[in-house]
């Protein structure tokens, strides 16, 4: 199938959407703080509008969702039944300490958004990320996963473990979060990382700089287990909506077409415009109700992006103006870190998407993509996140939607 987007975009951005008064999107210098549309729990506070014939057979209808890679989803949460049990176990287990960041990695596992990966990877796993992009399965089959996903430890630490082939995970503030199963530990060759997964060594690397270069000489891999949901009590919380309840909710709406849309930024007038066109255009493709996933990322950023806090807020105000449409829009926080390494990254941000159920993803300029640290440049070709996108191996069966500015842009999908 061939699609062509065209953009027909006004001077400064007038889209005359369904407002009576205009909302500047790009002004958070100062906190918004309106009433936030989900105020609660969003999915319980929606109701979609439904005939009564569309109520009686409502159970019988599921959204066309994309499976999860490996088939199955990854949900690596301890049944409540089994806690007690659990943590008297974790207990007698050699400790590691996690970082803030080594949390929101914890998060991302534990939810399902690598599927199949159920933990932070072992050498044989580490090694086909970080020089393939991508996992074998045992039956052959490829999967994206195109950055290595792993918990450093020291040498204090690794003495510490000996010969166990257990550990317990304590939070940063000391919590006891979840067991590391059949552990296996491996050299942390930090400036290989860094340079097959950036494509440079260059210093200011805002990932590398916070969590790489103080990280110790030896990763830790293992089969995961966490003792409870993960939550960070930041008043945020039920945005953060796991791949196994947004799969859910598109169901209960009914979903045909899901199509994500991924930034670490307020929303601006050119992505509004790109999110109402994506959705029109997938409508004169013969789908009946696509979805959006609006889906800001909510782990690491660095330090002069916008917090979270005020974006979410931001996003809240888009949709009660009606920019975006609260019935055909979800609003969720992807809990992943931000690396900046562009076409590897972007590849992360595509496949993360494929597990909570997305078909479509809207990829710009320069995704994943930042200044180059020390000179006055792009980091990466702005066009190349989206190129990389249209031939990463494990991708396959995700519609790639690239989109410019004011020209005409085809894409082939072998899917609807």
């Amino acid at each position: 199938m061939s699609l062509t987007i065209k953009a027909h975009i006004a001077a400064h951005f007038n889209l005359n959407l369904r407002t009576a008064k205009q909302t500047k999107l790009t002004d958070y210098n100062v906190k918004i703080r309106p009433k936030p549309i989900y105020h609660s729990n969003q999915l319980i506070a929606f109701q979609p509008k439904m005939s009564a014939a569309v109520k009686s057979a409502s159970s019988a209808i599921k959204s066309s969702l994309i499976e999860p890679d490996g088939g199955v989803l990854v949900d690596l949460v301890v049944p409540e039944s089994e806690r007690g049990l659990r943590t008297t176990e974790a207990e007698s287990m050699p400790r590691v300490k996690l970082t803030k960041i080594d949390l929101e990695w914890v998060h991302v596992i534990s939810e399902g958004w690598a599927s199949p990966l159920r933990g932070f990877m072992r050498e044989n796993e580490y090694l086909q990320s970080l020089h393939f992009n991508c996992l074998r399965m045992k039956d052959g089959s490829i999967v994206n996963m195109s950055l290595p996903i792993v918990l450093a430890i020291d040498d204090e630490t690794k003495e510490r473990i000996g010969s166990s082939t257990n550990v317990a995970l304590l939070g940063p503030t000391g919590d006891l979060i979840g067991i590391l199963r059949s552990i296996e530990i491996y050299k942390h060759n930090k400036e290989e990382r860094i340079a097959r997964t950036w494509g440079t060594t260059a210093a200011g690397l805002p990932y590398v700089e916070e969590v790489i270069t103080p990280a110790g000489n030896w990763l830790v891999g293992g089969d995961l287990e966490v003792l409870k949901p993960i939550k960070y009590n930041d008043g945020l919380d039920h945005y953060r909506l796991s791949p196994q309840q947004l799969r859910k909710e598109f169901d209960n709406r009914q979903a045909d077409a899901i199509f994500a849309f991924q930034l670490r930024n307020p929303i601006h007038n050119g992505h509004a415009l790109l999110m109402n066109d994506t959705r029109r255009r997938l409508l004169e493709m013969g789908y009946k109700n696509p979805i959006l996933l609006l889906h800001p990322l909510g782990g690491f950023t660095k330090a002069d992006d916008v917090p979270l806090d005020v974006r979410m807020e931001q996003h809240s105000k888009v949709l009660e103006d009606g920019v975006l449409d609260p019935e055909t829009t979800i609003v969720s926080i992807f809990p992943s870190p931000m690396h900046y390494a562009g076409p590897t990254e972007v590849q992360w941000h595509a496949k993360a998407r494929i597990n909570a159920g997305a078909n479509f993803y809207i990829v710009g300029r320069d995704p994943a993509g930042m200044g180059h640290p020390t000179e006055k440049r792009d980091l990466y070709d702005p066009d190349h996140g989206k190129k990389v996108l249209s031939m990463a191996l494990g991708l396959e069966k995700l519609n790639i939607l690239p989109f410019r500015v004011g020209i005409i842009v085809h894409f082939n999908s072998s899917k609807h």
